[in-house]
């Protein structure tokens, strides 16, 4: 069954990754409890393995891309034009821009204060949200040791403010394996409350039930490897890609280069093919032009031939003329022997 490394070959591309898979820093600051300062680098702990899609045209393939339009105008907005906006309950549109947020009480930017070490069982994990990796950034990590081995020795996690990316949040700070996991909080208003009135009028399960259940559970028992599992959705998704691209046909269609727009590489191509066609005609009219004189000459000759076409009808006449002159004398020759035989028979 395919897991862990074989996953790593067609993962979604990280934007925290550089290009030759290292993780790549996002912050850089660092924690502070009492008067200890621990200066560390952060990194994010995970990534999605998930195969990206892009939405494209289905009659060419071509790649559909979106316009940011106003709605008053109707004019496409630039980046550099767009605020925030909060539509309120009661019909109101508040318009907020960078100034306004600035105004804001944000944490220090590159500072880790720690609020509170509380026990980590406390914790539920569905306040979990993201998770970093914290790296020491000093040239000794003992204060990063100390603080860590702390932690695991006392069994308890720090709470602490994080701010990245101009947003404060709440987060626990833990030692996983001797490396310092930040995990994000959710605040306790974003945890949405829950009631289900089926289970208020639920009968309470039997003792024969609960044996039952308690040993099936034993049966099924086991220490949690989270290696033995794998996504089969997303090793079958990439298999049916495979299967696609060695069949061939008119799904698989090339991609066009980054920073290449396909409008420029078909208004090149188009250039270059009508070039082409441009030295062909230009090189059949210089075949034309060089014939032409050639043809000129054969046509002053023409005459000539039919002058002496003309000249054969005389010939032939004179041909007729001699065989009648050779006719009669013919004739006369036999007339004249005819008459000499009569006169020598009397």
């Amino acid at each position: 069954m395919p897991c862990g490394d074989e996953f790593a070959r067609f993962r979604a591309a990280d934007a925290d990754l550089d290009h030759d898979g290292t993780m790549r820093s996002i912050w850089k600051g660092a924690i502070a409890f009492g008067l200890v300062n621990v200066p560390v680098k952060v990194y994010s702990a995970t990534e999605s393995h998930d195969i990206r899609f892009h939405q494209v045209h289905a009659k060419d393939g071509g790649r559909i891309k979106y316009d940011r339009v106003c709605t008053e105008c109707g004019e496409s907005v630039p980046y550099a034009e767009i605020d925030k906006a909060y539509d309120s309950d009661e019909g109101v549109r508040v318009v907020l821009t960078d100034e306004d947020f600035d105004k804001l009480p944000v944490a220090e930017k590159h500072e880790i204060p720690v609020l509170q070490f509380v026990p980590s069982e406390q914790i539920d994990p569905i306040l979990f949200e993201k998770s970093y990796y914290l790296e020491p950034d000093s040239a000794s990590p003992k204060a990063y040791t100390l603080l860590a081995e702390t932690l695991t020795q006392t069994d308890r996690t720090a709470l602490v403010h994080f701010t990245l990316r101009q947003r404060t949040r709440l987060a626990a700070l833990r030692n996983r394996d001797g490396v310092l996991v930040l995990q994000t909080l959710l605040w306790p208003d974003e945890v949405r409350s829950v009631s289900f009135p089926v289970l208020d009028d639920a009968e309470p399960p039997k003792q024969k039930e609960m044996a039952m259940a308690e040993m099936l559970v034993e049966s099924m028992a086991d220490d949690f490897r989270p290696d033995e599992f794998t996504d089969e959705y997303q090793v079958e998704l990439r298999s049916l890609i495979d299967d696609i691209i060695a069949r061939g046909g008119e799904k698989v269609l090339p991609v066009t280069p980054a920073g290449e727009p396909a409008a420029e590489d078909a208004e090149v191509l188009d250039l270059v093919a009508a070039l082409q066609r441009s030295v062909h005609a230009a090189s059949g009219e210089k075949k034309s032009d060089e014939a032409a004189p050639a043809r000129g000459s054969a046509a002053k000759k023409a005459p000539a031939r039919k002058s002496a076409a003309k000249k054969t009808p005389a010939k032939k006449t004179a041909a007729k003329s001699s065989g009648k002159s050779t006719a009669k004398k013919t004739a006369a020759t036999k007339s004249t022997a005819k008459k000499s035989t009569a006169r020598k028979r009397a």
